[in-house]
C-alpha cells in the first residue's frame, strides 16, 4: 500500500465514524464515547499525515 492509499483510507475510516457517531442515541454515554470515538478515529490520519 503506498502513501495515497493509505491517506484514503484513512479518510474514508474518518468518514465512515462520523456518519456511525451521528446514528449513536442521543443519550449522555453515546455522547461521551461518541466523542472520544470520534477523536480517536479521526487522528489516524492526521498524525499520518503530519509524519509525512
Amino acid at each position: 500500500m503506498n502513501e495515497q492509499e493509505f491517506k484514503a483510507r484513512t479518510k474514508q475510516l474518518a468518514l465512515r465514524v462520523i456518519r456511525l457517531v451521528e446514528q449513536l442515541p442521543q443519550t449522555r454515554i453515546a455522547d461521551v464515547i461518541g466523542k472520544q470515538l470520534l477523536r480517536s478515529a479521526t487522528s489516524v490520519g492526521a498524525n499520518y499525515r503530519a509524519a509525512c
